[in-house]
C-alpha cells in the first residue's frame, strides 16, 4: 500500500511536470518572437515531452488506486535575454526536476515501495538525458557565439526534431 506522503509527492510531481510544460512554452513564445522556428520547436517538442510525463505520473497514481489532484501553478518564467539564457534557464529547470524525482525516489526506497521505486526509475533515467541534452546544446549555443550561419544551422537542425512516446 502506498503510504499518503508518496501520494502527496507524486501528485506534487505530476502538476510540476505539467508546469514544466507551461515553461518550455513561454520558452517557444521567445523563440517564435525572435523568428526562430526551428529552436520554438524544440521548445514545443519538449512541452509536449513533459505533458507526457505528466501523464504518466496520472496514470501511475490511478493505477496505485488513489486520485490524481490537479492542481494550479505559479506563471512560468518570461523574460529572457538570447538564446543561450533560455537554454541555461531550461537546464536549471531540469536539474529542478531531477532533484524532485530523486526526493520521490528516496522516499519510495525509504517506504519500500518497490512498484513506486520501479516507476520513478524510468524517470531517474530520463532525466540523465534532458539534462545532458540542454548541456550539450548549451556548449554549442557557447561555441558559435557569433557566428550567424553555424546559429541558423542548429535552429534548422532543432527544426527537425519531433515528439516519439519513444523517446520521452
Amino acid at each position: 500500500m502506498i503510504s499518503d506522503n508518496l501520494v502527496k509527492g507524486l501528485i506534487k510531481q505530476m502538476n510540476y511536470e505539467f508546469y514544466s510544460a507551461h515553461s518550455y512554452l513561454s520558452m517557444a513564445a521567445y523563440c517564435s518572437e525572435e523568428n526562430l522556428d526551428g529552436f520554438a520547436n524544440f521548445f514545443l517538442v519538449q512541452a509536449e515531452e513533459e505533458r507526457y510525463h505528466a501523464m504518466k505520473f496520472y496514470n501511475f497514481i490511478n493505477d496505485m488506486g488513489e486520485r490524481a489532484v490537479v492542481e494550479g501553478f505559479p506563471t512560468p518564467n518570461n523574460e529572457f535575454s538570447s538564446m543561450l539564457d533560455v537554454f541555461e534557464k531550461g537546464l536549471k529547470h531540469e536539474q529542478e526536476v531531477t532533484r524532485r524525482i530523486y526526493d520521490l525516489a528516496d522516499i519510495a526506497l525509504d517506504e519500500r515501495e518497490h512498484a513506486t521505486m520501479t516507476f520513478l526509475n524510468w524517470f531517474i533515467e530520463e532525466q540523465v538525458e534532458e539534462e545532458a541534452l540542454f548541456d550539450s546544446l548549451i556548449q554549442k549555443l557557447k561555441r558559435i557565439d557569433k557566428d550567424s550561419n553555424a546559429f541558423f544551422m542548429l535552429d534548422s537542425e532543432l527544426g527537425k526534431r519531433s515528439f516519439d512516446e519513444g523517446d520521452a
